[in-house]
């Protein structure tokens, strides 16, 4: 259906995460993958959404100038929210092993923002899970990042994988999300186009 609907745009995505790659294809969307380098860095002041809002739509900022009439530029963003505090990805084992650690017999929110951008029109978009963790041992978490490397990964996990599998015990709100697209809410933005 979304293919019919975009006939008329180059759709590019932003983004090298296999996660998004994988999950616009399931949407039938023909894109081809762009990147530029971005400083992901944000006002302190931002909470929540307003720091995905802020990351998806910086992303989009580096295309402003060379977009053409009929290209569609999709860039995103995903953190995970716990205590008021944002972690983005793990800078090392350590960091990773603090993450996880944190998230442990814990609820955290996965917030996945999406900005959609033409010559004409910019659009920002975002939603919010929450995601329930069991008591982790520090052996399943010390093989989970030896093993898996989460080193990319918003929070230091993917909820894919084993951690996923073996750790989280409810998630209230989109799968797709905490992999990093909101594809229900992106899907019903393209077809407004």
């Amino acid at each position: 259906m979304l293919s019919n609907k975009l006939k008329n745009y180059k759709v590019i995505l932003a983004s090298g995460s296999p996660r998004r790659h994988e999950l616009l294809k399931d949407l039938d969307v023909d894109f081809t993958i762009k990147l530029k380098e971005v400083d992901e860095v944000y006002p302190n002041n931002l909470k929540s959404y307003e720091i995905t809002d802020f990351l998806a739509e910086l992303k989009s900022k580096v295309f402003e100038k060379s977009i053409e009439k009929d290209e569609l530029i999709i860039t995103s963003d995903t953190i995970v929210w716990i205590d008021d505090i944002a972690l983005g990805k793990p800078k090392n084992y350590e960091d990773a092993f603090d993450m996880l650690s944190r998230l442990s017999n814990n609820v955290h929110e996965v917030i996945t923002s999406v900005c959609i951008l033409n010559k004409n029109f910019k659009k920002v978009i975002n939603d919010s899970v929450k995601v329930y963790f069991k008591k982790l041992t520090k052996e399943e978490i010390d093989y989970y990042i030896t093993t898996y490397k989460p080193y990319d990964k918003a929070g230091a996990y993917g909820i894919q994988e084993w951690i996923g599998k073996i750790g989280i015990t409810k998630i209230e709100g989109s799968y797709f999300t905490v992999m990093g697209f909101p594809v229900h809410k992106l899907y019903k933005e393209l077809m407004k186009l």
